[in-house]
């Protein structure tokens, strides 16, 4: 049996322009020119450029015709709204440049031949005939960025036979592949970093270079022990009574490069440039905030499409293609001028966010004394401004700002709090640089452990516990004291 029932509910829904306003809020500056790009090629209404100077109207008589029409049915388009010039006029972005062009220039292409094309080059080199150069090709093909070949040899055989119709054999493509091994850089096509690094010891192998001799045995024979460390167990396995004996080996095994690839290009690419979304100068202890906009070029409605309303104001509104066109024109204009609102309210939210983190950590940003960052939090930020959390967290997702002694993305800036015996909260960040230099000012033959860094942080009045301590340290990217022992 069917019911009918009234159901009350209280929904939220966006605008369309408040989306668009919360989507160019996430966006950063460097990818900021081709949002408006996209929106220029959208919407023939919306122009790049300053605003043209207003022609003056020598005309002193106005038509009785417009104010006639422009009462007419309810059907006909409102467009008075649309024919005042200093409406879109004032649709510009805001400029906190001096206009200058130096920054729209091209970025500039490195050129240099690519990992690829070296290879090939010595491939070519090699003298083998066609299908044995194919499969060298077919490997060259399979090895990445960093240098190294992951696919495993059966898969390539595979690959050779279905792909290209050469029959070959695991033993035939690893042949080759050691001649590729051969090439420059040393270290090249290895499959895995053990290999890796036997490849450039035995480079330097004349069979007379005693550490270059131990090195291998030690990458052979202990390579775990010596991933961990683990000299003591080196020592027993190598049959030797003093770590003098391999200090030597190990230290040249530590100076071998683990990312052969890495020393050519892999292509030409564009330099990749962060492009700061705020910039903070100190002018003798002031500090000046300005937001970076020289991305987001002036925008202004055009000029041309009021002339379409100016005829469709004079006309008798009663030719159907000519009130559709009008009524399009409408649509275009409406979204260039949302658009260009959202891109002045982005920029209003950005500097009032930003200056108040300034202003929270106005101590840090004169100096740049890490120690002097206060715990912050989102909310902290969004009180201050009286806007909402999401809000804080949209600006402060993938923006960075540039000072006097770095630039760093907004989320540097946010931390928790730690308590110390005086009652006080300091950052977190604070104790992570505490922690940072008590472990450079070590003895790395006797490396701090997690424990003994909680009670030197302790002995300092902060009360932190060893599981934060090793979070702290992770975060850092710094390895467990077993890890960081070296041999002096």
């Amino acid at each position: 049996m069917q019911k009918l029932s009234l159901n009350q509910s209280l929904q939220q829904k966006l605008s369309p322009q408040q989306i668009q306003f919360i989507k160019l809020l996430q966006v950063p500056t460097a990818e900021l020119e081709n949002r408006i790009e996209e929106e220029l090629e959208l919407n023939p209404v919306l122009e790049e450029g300053a605003d043209e100077p207003e022609e003056t109207d020598t005309r002193t008589e106005e038509t009785p015709e417009a104010e006639t029409t422009e009462s007419a049915t309810s059907e006909d388009i409102d467009i008075k709204d649309y024919l005042r010039d200093d409406d879109y006029n004032s649709y510009k972005t805001y400029s906190d440049g001096d206009g200058d062009d130096e920054e729209d220039r091209e970025m500039p292409i490195p050129m240099g031949t690519s990992l690829h094309e070296t290879l090939m080059t010595q491939l070519g080199f090699m003298g083998l005939d066609e299908r044995r150069h194919a499969i060298g090709k077919q490997l060259i093909g399979s090895i990445e960025g960093d240098g190294y070949i992951r696919r495993d040899l059966e898969s390539i055989v595979n690959d050779l036979a279905f792909s290209q119709g050469i029959e070959t054999t695991l033993e035939e493509v690893e042949e080759i592949l050691k001649r590729i091994q051969s090439f420059d850089p040393a270290g090249i096509a290895a499959r895995n970093l053990q290999e890796c690094l036997l490849l450039q010891l035995d480079r330097m192998d004349d069979g007379q270079d005693v550490d270059v001799i131990v090195g291998k045995r030690i990458i052979l024979e202990c390579y775990d022990e010596f991933t961990k460390k683990h000299y003591s167990k080196i020592l027993k396995k190598l049959d030797l009574d003093d770590e003098e004996f391999i200090k030597d080996a190990i230290e040249l095994i530590v100076r071998l490069n683990p990312k052969p690839g890495g020393e050519l290009n892999t292509g030409m690419a564009k330099n990749q440039y962060v492009i700061p979304d705020f910039i903070l100068t100190n002018n003798n202890g002031k500090l000046e905030l300005a937001l970076n906009s020289r991305n987001a070029p002036e925008l202004r409605i055009s000029r041309s499409y009021t002339e379409m309303f100016k005829a469709y104001d004079k006309s008798d509104k009663k030719d159907k293609k000519l009130k559709e066109a009008v009524s399009f024109v409408k649509q275009k204009l409406d979204a260039a001028k949302w658009f260009i609102d959202a891109i002045k309210q982005r920029q209003h939210t950005l500097l009032r966010t930003m200056r108040a983190i300034v202003d929270f950590q106005y101590d840090y940003f004169l100096e740049g004394d890490e120690t002097k960052l206060r715990p912050m939090i989102l909310k902290d930020i969004a009180q201050m401004i009286n806007m909402d959390i999401s809000t804080v967290s949209r600006v402060a997702s993938s923006k960075t700002i540039q000072t006097d002694f770095g630039v760093f993305p907004l989320k540097y800036f946010f931390s928790e709090g730690i308590a110390t015996d005086s009652g006080e909260e300091v950052s977190s960040r604070e104790v992570k640089q505490i922690i940072k230099d008590l472990i450079e000012g070590e003895d790395k033959k006797k490396p701090l452990s997690d424990d003994k860094l909680e009670d030197l942080l302790n002995a300092k009045g902060y009360n932190i516990a060893r599981r934060t301590v090793a979070k702290y340290r992770e975060q850092l990217n710094i390895p467990v004291a077993r890890l960081r022992k070296e041999m002096r």
